[in-house]
Order: structure tokens, then C-alpha cells, then sequence
């Protein structure tokens, strides 16, 4: 109950304060549960992610610290987040998605890079979605990177890819999972390219 009506909250303001969201290609996203994994470019992609693939409801990771704080604690945990130690993340990193995944009726958003100033892949969600029988879809973001920039309504377009399929019968080694990381680094850099074929992500961190 929390989780729609906040949504219908957040669609709202995202209108107002910006009004220029695209999402494309929606008729990819399969029937059922389902990871949604994209490169992490800024803070407020999983929400534009969220968004864009209602009515679909996701559950999500989030870093330990953001519990502390009671407030926050409320609307994350009636958010479908739960907490996850970065820095040892430990076999609960794996399993409670799982369990959501296979016991409720939530997707799960997550960035297999892990920060949004990191551009390599991990594994986890190619197990994740192995365990969970569920398919890996991937999808990226375009449009502004900051608060600011989202002020001054510029465009904002998410496109989805076709799901990924982890065989449960396939034995994740390092090899199968760098096979699976190139096939979803394959298939973000298909989708920006689809979307612009002259983008090109510059993390504002780093400037």
C-alpha cells in the first residue's frame, strides 16, 4: 500500500519538477518477477527505473547506513529496501533477494556495478537470478546527472533490453560469469547506442 501510493507521489513530482520522461520499448519487460540491472549514473536512476516499468512493484538494495536514521528507516523498509553492508556484503546479500524474489510479488532493481563511480560488473545478480529462476533485464538511463540539471527539464529517456536468461543447470565458475557480465555490458552499451548513438557517460564526480 506504502509502495503505490508513494509511487503515485514520486510521479508527481517528477512531472513537476521535470515533465520530460521517456520510456521506451517497455514491451520487453517479461511477465512474472525480474531483475532490473543498469549501469548506476546517478542518484535518482532506480527511481526513474521504478517509474518507468510500472505497474511492476520492486524491491531494493540499500547501503546499511541509510537505516540509522528512523525517518528514513521507515520509508526505505516500507519501500521494499532492505539493508546490505558494502563493504562485507555477506551470503544475506544473496539470499534475502532471492527469497523476495521467489516469495513475493516483487522485482528487484539492482546495479551490478555497486556505486555509481564504478564501472565494473559483479556477479551477484547473474546468482541471484540463477537461484531465483528469474530472468536479468537490463536497461539504461540517459538524461540529466544531477538535481539541477533535472530542474531545467531535460529530456530523461530509460529503455529496456531483452531479459537475460541464467541457465539453473549452469555451473557459475568466474568464466560463466564474466560471459554473463559481457552480455549485460553488451547489451547497456546496444541500448545507449539505440537511444543516442553519440552519448557518452561522463561521471560528474570525476570531472
Amino acid at each position: 500500500m506504502f509502495y503505490s501510493f508513494a509511487r503515485v507521489v514520486v510521479k508527481i513530482i517528477l512531472f513537476i519538477i521535470n515533465g520530460n520522461g521517456h520510456y521506451l520499448n517497455k514491451n520487453r519487460l517479461p511477465k512474472g518477477n525480474y531483475i532490473l540491472v543498469g549501469p548506476h549514473r546517478t542518484w535518482f536512476d532506480p527511481i526513474y527505473y521504478a517509474v518507468a516499468a510500472s505497474p511492476q512493484k520492486f524491491s531494493f538494495m540499500a547501503k546499511k547506513e541509510l537505516f540509522k536514521n528512523p525517518i528514513l528507516r521507515y520509508i526505505l523498509v516500507h519501500s521494499n529496501a532492505f539493508p546490505v553492508n558494502r563493504e562485507n556484503p555477506g551470503p544475506s546479500a544473496i539470499k534475502q533477494p532471492v527469497r523476495i524474489l521467489r516469495k513475493q510479488d516483487l522485482s528487484l532493481i539492482l546495479f551490478p556495478s555497486g556505486t555509481r563511480h564504478s564501472s565494473d560488473l559483479k556477479g551477484g545478480a547473474a546468482l541471484i537470478a540463477q537461484l531465483a529462476n528469474v530472468p536479468l533485464v537490463p536497461t539504461v538511463y540517459q538524461g540529466p546527472l544531477t538535481f539541477k540539471h533535472l530542474l531545467s527539464r531535460k529530456k530523461v529517456i530509460v529503455s529496456f533490453g531483452d531479459p537475460i536468461y541464467v541457465d539453473r543447470k549452469t555451473k557459475l565458475d568466474d568464466n560463466a560469469q564474466k560471459e554473463i557480465e559481457q552480455q549485460l555490458q553488451e547489451a547497456f552499451d546496444k541500448l545507449d547506442e539505440e537511444v543516442n548513438p553519440d552519448f557518452k557517460y561522463i561521471d560528474e564526480s570525476k570531472k
